[in-house]
């Protein structure tokens, strides 16, 4: 770590967690942070499920929820940025405070419950976005939605033409009863419902699932048994507990 970056870590670590995850994004988005620029050799260059990546590491959703920064974070030399969760319809997510810093483990708590702008917003920055690494879309769920299971697949109609990858998260532990939908007759509806909604892009982009961290073994055999019969491209593990 250089002496700048340790000075301007002090520094966010002085602002409320929620509040400095902005004014980095806003820092990103004002030109206040040095960038790399794409980082990739014959080495690093890695090839998944059709998706040509200049290296194997990638930005999970969560930092750029409502993809605010995808110039700058394209030139910060990850292998593929992942944005969202996106829901139909914006909310405002749990209330705060909601993000926790632990130091001395350096990491941090998060208890967001899929906080966006709504796939209509999102949609419109995805489809400006500057040609870079693959990004994908992490699709998500609305809390008061009648029929949750369908809200991923209208996630991927809207924006599937503007992404590289759609991931289907069903994993988060801050939305109630999200993780109900991992269940078997749940999960392949739900996954039905995308990969119904996949066929029906211009351009059918990978589909991946993101599970839970705290499933037991029967649970994880279930879950893969589904995802091999719909058909995905595979296994994001796991989502923060």
């Amino acid at each position: 770590m250089t002496p700048l970056e340790r000075v301007g870590l002090a520094v966010f670590h002085r602002i409320e967690p929620e509040r400095a995850h902005a004014l980095s994004l806003t820092a990103l988005r004002r030109g206040l942070v040095p960038l790399p620029g794409q980082l990739t050799s014959s080495r690093l260059a890695t090839d998944l499920a059709g998706l040509s990546l200049p290296n194997p590491v990638g930005l999970a959703a969560g930092y750029d929820k409502n993809a605010v920064a995808l110039g700058p974070l394209m030139r910060a030399g990850f292998g593929f940025l992942e944005v969202g969760a996106a829901t139909p319809r914006p909310q405002p997510g749990n209330p705060r405070p909601r993000l926790f810093r632990l130091i001395e483990d350096r990491a941090a708590i998060n208890r967001f419950g899929f906080n966006n702008d709504g796939m209509e917003a999102i949609r419109a920055r995805l489809a400006a976005r500057p040609a870079g690494v693959p990004v994908g879309l992490n699709l998500g769920a609305n809390k008061d939605s009648p029929d949750r299971a369908a809200d991923f697949a209208t996630v991927l109609s809207a924006c599937g033409a503007h992404v590289d990858f759609a991931t289907v998260n069903v994993s988060s532990p801050n939305t109630e009863k999200l993780r109900d939908l991992q269940g078997h007759e749940a999960l392949a509806a739900l996954l039905a419902g995308v990969m119904a909604a996949r066929a029906e892009l211009s351009r059918p982009v990978p589909v991946f699932l993101k599970i839970a961290p705290d499933l037991t073994d029967a649970e994880i055999d279930d879950i893969a048994a589904v995802a091999l019969e719909a058909g995905v491209s595979g296994i994001v593990a796991t989502n923060t507990d």
